[in-house]
């Protein structure tokens, strides 16, 4: 379906097209749950393409490497690359003017590829929330398969934090990875827990920019034995990377580990802390549910290969 009565331009973001994107924004986020991707500093704009017609901004998208698989792992692992295509609500069903922004997108994604290391394959993928049907479907019509869900959970902080102790044996601590040995130690642990999808180290510095950023680690000894991330989203605090190693699990580290979290982010006058959850991930579904957070919004991602 098309609505396109007059000409479109198609081109990367820049820094006068700020108000643009603002309206854009808040016609997206009409819709609560809508997944909108800001801009980043200038130099992702390269990565950022923006739809204009008649003076206005109808469509933006953009690309990013989430994933980088490190060095070793098994050639059957996957980089990921991932879209956020989003247009004003009253054209979100025009196949044209999502198909042109998205053509920009694949060959940026392509070219983002190229630097990545060639012994692994790469995927493109897409998360929308689940109510956001008309964006779902498009790329589902694009042959993207679903790749996973996810739920968005949310925690008021206002709310009593439980106070947990923990084993002696165990030493709770503040970790800012303040050099490059100390963040090859972390990313080393996120590649051993999450082998198809470890964070690598362009997405472990941009969660470092962040306002607020700490990471917190629980060690027996000189061994890292589980961990976390914290920092300040837009108006509310951001959990990720909950880990603890395989010998160590059943222990209690985990739950501490987020009270501590907890703790940190409403000391910091946050009001709010979300985290995101595997919906097939039980276990942790019942954790995170122990300390308070619910399930509030429901993502789904898509994928595809990037020939």
């Amino acid at each position: 379906m098309s609505q396109s009565s007059t000409e479109i331009l198609i081109r990367n973001f820049e820094n006068r097209d700020m108000p643009l994107l603002g309206e854009l924004y808040q016609s997206v986020i009409a819709n609560e749950n809508a997944i909108f991707w800001w801009v980043g500093d200038e130099d992702n704009w390269g990565n950022v393409y923006c739809a204009f017609e008649d003076g206005k901004m109808i469509a933006k998208g953009q690309v990013s490497i989430i994933n980088v698989v490190p060095p070793g792992r098994s050639t059957e692992n996957n980089h990921s690359i991932y879209i956020n295509l989003k247009t004003i609500p009253e054209r979100e069903n025009d196949i044209d003017l999502l198909d042109n922004v998205y053509q920009y997108l694949y060959i940026r994604a392509n070219q983002l590829k190229e630097t990545l290391p060639q012994e692994y394959g790469t995927i493109l993928c897409v998360g929308n929330d689940s109510a956001e049907i008309a964006n779902n479907q498009f790329f589902i019509q694009k042959g993207y398969l679903h790749l996973n869900s996810l739920y968005g959970m949310n925690r008021d902080l206002n709310e009593p934090i439980p106070e947990l102790k923990l084993q002696e044996e165990f030493q709770f601590s503040f970790w800012k990875m303040e050099t490059s040995d100390e963040e090859k130690d972390y990313l080393d642990i996120d590649a051993e827990i999450w082998p198809d999808t470890p964070i690598g180290l362009n997405r472990l510095s941009e969660n470092k920019n962040n306002k607020l950023w700490t990471s917190m680690v629980i060690r027996q000894k000189d061994a890292i034995v589980g961990g976390l991330m914290a920092w300040q989203g837009a108006d509310h605090g951001v959990i990720e990377d909950v880990f603890v190693r395989e010998p160590w699990r059943k222990r209690g580290i985990a739950k501490y580990l987020l009270t501590q979290a907890l703790k940190y982010l409403k000391a910091n006058q946050l009001q709010s802390a979300s985290l995101m959850v595997l919906t097939t991930n039980k276990s942790a579904l019942a954790l995170y549910e122990s300390v308070g957070f619910c399930a509030d919004k429901e993502e789904v991602r898509y994928f595809t290969e990037l020939n």
